[in-house]
């Protein structure tokens, strides 16, 4: 899908994301350890994030923060002394949070612990067991079926201690107590769009938006996917109350168009919001309903004990776009120009966040005369734009609907127009003493 960006500002934008995807690119990264610190100390070029340690052990909800995991390298050796994988060379070659191993295993006794994707040979799979004491590897299919009997040196130097689960966390000051909230996840190892793309957006949207007037207060979350989430709801269940709405980012940089999925109520703020922002941006999108069984972190947000209005806004979703879960994430699957379109969107809805609000008519009794303002055509029955480039449809709009119950969004969802044209009008007719805003 071709996108044309004429701010250069954007385009430079896009840009920073893809850098800053790629020197986070070669981090191993698991749901604790050191790959989440060192991720979160980059991110803290950029941001002031504050870093939070939650030890090993802690009981959160039904889960408990597991062991610390870390690994120095890893690798199995044929008896030629020849590595035929080798963990420096690709962290998605070790199976996330293996235990340490070290000893010499048959080519029977080794398949057992062998992972691959038949359906993209390939390719190197992305695998886990977070839970499962269990070790392995990964490696292409075309690769393993090429494998000989024979003895095989295997080292996994790894290690799994009690520490803690490191998550990040950066909150920006509105005028008001409520927040909006924006949450990605740090878990994933060598993995461009799901993954990298969410942490760059969200790392540059903060930046963007610290040292400007907000009406809300924003937070911004890098956790690690549902153990991370879980936690940090856990930690912080008595301010969630807060929270006017949310998005979870990932899986933003992809050359798919943008979807939007529904928060669990199906008809939140940001439902509306998002979908207005898509619809109005005259691209191909799609909006799906929320659906517990994929995706990341809204799922717990929107469990039933918080039903939080919190969404997630990504390109092509992680179980659509064809690189999913393995070395094919590369830096080759995510461009800035697409990188940059997603920001975009994200900034078009804080816009709409912080824009949005209820007017009332001072002059509700018919229709007041436009013309004698300068507000309207000179010519009757011509549709135009008049000096100040007020829509006069859009101001005809506002003048009827603005009675104190009817938002922007409102009003804008209803007619039809985009936000940017019921908005303006209705600043318009407030400059002209026609419209006062409702204080909320």
């Amino acid at each position: 899908m071709e996108i044309l960006l004429k701010d250069p500002i954007l385009r430079d934008i896009g840009r920073q994301m893809y850098e800053l995807i790629g020197r986070l690119y070669p981090i191993c990264r698991s749901i604790t350890g050191e790959g989440v610190r060192d991720t979160l100390e980059i991110i803290r070029e950029h941001i002031p994030l504050e870093v939070h340690e939650v030890p090993t052990g802690t009981r959160v909800f039904d889960w408990t923060v597991p062991e610390e995991w870390n690994i120095r390298d890893a690798y199995i050796k044929n008896s030629k002394g020849e590595k035929i994988v080798d963990f420096r060379k690709t962290n998605l070659h070790v199976l996330g949070y293996s235990v340490p191993v070290r000893g010499k295993f048959s080519l029977e006794e080794l398949r057992e612990h062998i992972f691959t994707s038949p359906e993209h040979p390939d390719r190197i799979p992305y695998r886990t067991s977070y839970y499962n004491r269990n070790w392995g590897f990964c490696m292409s299919h075309v690769r393993y079926e090429q494998l000989e009997e024979d003895t095989y040196e295997v080292v996994i130097d790894s290690e799994l201690k009690k520490g803690s689960l490191t998550y990040g966390e950066m909150y920006i000051k509105g005028a008001c107590e409520e927040e909006v909230l924006f949450t990605c996840y740090t878990c994933h190892p060598s993995m461009c769009n799901d993954n990298l793309s969410g942490i760059a957006l969200l790392t540059l949207l903060a930046k963007k938006l610290s040292g400007i007037d907000l009406k809300y207060s924003y937070r911004f979350l890098f956790i690690p996917e549902t153990i991370g989430a879980v936690t940090w709801l856990c930690l912080n269940e008595n301010n969630v109350s807060r929270i006017k709405c949310g998005l979870g980012a990932y899986c933003l940089g992809d050359r798919g168009g943008l979807t939007y999925k529904r928060s669990r109520s199906g008809d939140a703020i940001i439902d509306r919001i998002a979908e207005k922002v898509l619809g109005d941006s005259g691209q191909p999108h799609r909006i799906i309903d929320f659906n517990p069984a994929y995706g990341s972190d809204e799922r717990q947000f929107c469990s039933p004990g918080f039903d939080l209005p919190v969404g997630s806004l990504t390109r092509s979703p992680s179980h659509v776009f064809d690189e999913y879960h393995s070395s094919a994430d590369n830096l080759d699957a995510v461009s800035a120009e697409h990188l940059a379109d997603s920001m975009e969107k994200y900034i078009e809805i804080v816009s709409v966040i912080e824009n949005d609000g209820k007017y009332e008519s001072l002059n509700p009794k018919c229709e007041p005369q436009l013309g004698k303002r300068g507000l309207y055509s000179k010519i009757g029955s011509k549709y135009s734009k008049t000096e100040n480039e007020a829509d006069e449809m859009a101001m005809l709009w506002v003048l009827n609907m603005s009675d104190g119950t009817y938002s922007v969004l409102d009003i804008a969802v209803r007619s039809g127009m985009t936000f940017r044209e019921i908005k303006s009008a209705a600043d318009i007719l407030s400059r002209n003493g026609l419209l006062r805003k409702v204080e909320e």
